[in-house]
């Protein structure tokens, strides 16, 4: 009988909300944990950020960053605690962008301490490439990808996140996305959404950042993952910490694989996904890419054990 593998996905940036995690921390001794953890290796309060706000605070990409990530392994040990051998362990972990780094956090390959910190830096460093070479990012949906690149090729815009059939995010300055939005009108393309972030993030705009990060990555003790942690950068396995150092570098100039990876997992066998973090976004991606695939959310998987 063959063995139907599972994975462990989490969320990346635009997965979060004033008062995520709350309700875990007060009932979770493992989940307080981690946020009592981060709060010390920055030395502020970012559990009281999560959970009170304000909003404006909490979505910079600075906080926003090791916010959803602290939220997300929160979320994992107390998914842990309460369903204990009823959550089976991972054949697989990954995460969309940020969530990479939360897998590897997850997969123990990145302490918490340094994990949280990392990420932080990278917030910060994405934000000042953002301010010093302006740029944004675009949903377009429902167009065929041949045509985005195309487009792409005229404009000067870069595709950065390949999500899903029909999702594609393109990422560039300001006036080559007015450019691509009335190309892009022309060719008959009629849903494209600007996602609120400080800059044109996973494109070459971010170079600056990526030499910064190169130094941060450099400063942390990475280990081989407990468990195997799919790329961003090209759908495969990472298979040593050299791969993982250069991946996390890589990994903030070029473009998610995101579909790729479901695709590339579905194919080792992984018929069920757990969505581990606030939100439901990678459970609406991977529906589209897979709609056979089981999917369960921790969130859900802690109210059925209680």
């Amino acid at each position: 009988m063959t063995h139907s593998k599972i994975a462990y996905v989490f969320p990346g940036q635009g997965s979060q909300a004033v008062g995520m995690g709350q309700d875990i921390y007060s009932r979770f001794p493992s989940a307080k944990a981690v946020y009592d953890i981060a709060d010390e290796a920055l030395g502020f309060s970012l559990s009281g950020l999560c959970f009170e706000g304000p909003e404006e605070e909490l979505t910079k990409t600075i906080n926003v960053q090791p916010a959803v990530m602290i939220t997300s392994l929160a979320y994992l040990n107390a998914a842990r605690e309460q369903a204990g051998d009823n959550l089976p362990p991972p054949d697989f972990m990954a995460g969309h962008s940020l969530g990479l780094y939360t897998a590897l956090a997850a997969a123990e390959a990145l302490s918490l301490t340094d994990a949280v910190k990392l990420v932080r830096e990278r917030g910060r460093l994405m934000y000042e490439a953002g301010q010093s070479q302006p740029g944004s990012m675009m949903a377009v949906v429902g167009a065929d990808n041949a045509v985005v690149d195309d487009l792409c090729r005229t404009t000067g815009v870069q595709v950065s996140n390949l999500n899903s059939p029909g999702q594609v995010v393109v990422s560039g300055t300001l006036a080559d996305l007015d450019e691509f939005t009335k190309q892009a009108g022309a060719r008959g393309i009629r849903r494209m959404i600007s996602l609120k972030v400080s800059g044109a993030f996973h494109s070459r705009l971010m170079q600056p950042a990526a030499e910064g990060l190169k130094k941060a990555v450099n400063q942390c003790q990475l280990r081989t993952p407990k468990f195997p942690v799919i790329s961003n950068v090209t759908a495969e396995v990472l298979g040593s910490t050299g791969d993982i150092k250069s991946e996390l570098i890589g990994q903030i100039t070029s473009c998610v694989l995101w579909q790729k990876s479901v695709e590339n997992m579905a194919a080792a066998g992984v018929s069920s996904f757990y969505e581990i973090g606030h939100g439901q976004v990678l459970s609406g991606l991977i529906k589209r890419i897979k709609p056979d695939l089981q999917i369960i959310h921790a969130a859900d998987l802690i109210k059925v054990a209680s």
